[in-house]
């Protein structure tokens, strides 16, 4: 975005033509017995206040996860950055040419918090995982028409990332028409398992920056739809962002507005069952299929 950038149990069993489309993305963690009821009156309450507040222990096949998805993620928020800075060359803005900012190498575009910390904080959290890279700059007074510009740049990276996830699903069906053998299994479902994490990143990116929280990319086509004299006070939320966004992480609305994207990857993930070959993989979003 042209401002700051703005989730799978054990698959050992899973059986491609059995399994129901009911995918949670990227939530919690696998393998994990149901937590035992909380006894009832006086001695729940006590048990309730003597909880500790710590997150559960990090498994190790969440930690192997978290190392899959990571370069998934982080080859998507710089896909996203430099879709900004192209649109934004294209309506007539050469700033992020000019800084060096029309690359994917990740070293221009890391941001230490949002790129690093962030997506780990989610994870540790039991949270979607999500994260961003450092915002590529551009000078809308550059632009040859400026609504039209800050829009088109403005969902550049979002159009990206839909592009994306198109693409992952398209390699999913292709690695699974490869014939297998016993040297390659291993490698190939590893691959579909990356690929998948890809359905699940880049539309998660794609309608996360959706939201209409300044300073995310649907904050600035939601400014054009507003009053003129309420745009410029819902432009200046952008100081609160970030607590906005934190504070959405923990209720229900994140949910809701992630569901249509969820429903995509359920289509996108029966999409490659119906078309090719699943391969079960520990790691592979597709273990939450069924669940």
């Amino acid at each position: 975005m042209p401002g700051p950038p703005g989730d799978v149990k054990p698959a050992h069993g899973f059986t491609p033509h059995t399994a129901r489309a009911s995918f949670r993305p990227l939530r919690g963690t696998r393998g994990r017995a149901p937590p035992r009821a909380a006894p009832r009156g006086r001695s729940a309450r006590r048990a309730s206040a003597n909880r500790p507040l710590t997150p559960p222990p990090l498994d190790s096949q969440g930690f192997q996860t978290f190392l899959l998805v990571a370069p998934v993620l982080l080859f998507s928020v710089v896909a996203h950055e430099v879709a900004h800075g192209y649109a934004a060359l294209k309506q007539g803005d050469d700033t992020a040419l000019m800084l060096g900012r029309l690359t994917f190498n990740p070293l221009k575009h890391i941001d230490p918090f949002m790129t690093i910390l962030f997506p780990l904080l989610m994870f540790l959290a039991h949270a979607p995982i999500l994260g961003g890279a450092k915002p590529v700059p551009v000078n809308p007074r550059k632009y040859r028409q400026f609504k039209r510009g800050d829009i088109i740049v403005s969902l550049a990276g979002i159009a990206t990332n839909v592009v994306l996830a198109f693409i992952c699903t398209i390699l999913i069906v292709l690695i699974g028409f490869i014939p297998l053998s016993p040297s390659t299994a291993e490698t190939q479902a590893l691959l579909q398992a990356m690929m998948g994490w890809g359905i699940v990143v880049n539309l998660g990116l794609a309608a996360f920056n959706l939201l209409p929280v300044p300073p995310l990319d649907g904050s600035h086509v939601m400014k054009y739809i507003l009053p003129p004299g309420w745009a410029l006070g819902y432009q200046r939320i952008g100081f609160f962002g970030i607590i906005i966004l934190l504070f959405l992480l923990r209720t229900p609305v994140l949910g809701w507005w992630l569901l249509p994207a969820r429903v995509m990857m359920e289509w996108a993930f029966t999409l490659t069952l119906h078309t090719s070959t699943l391969l079960p993989h520990v790691l592979a979003p597709w273990g939450m299929l069924g669940a």
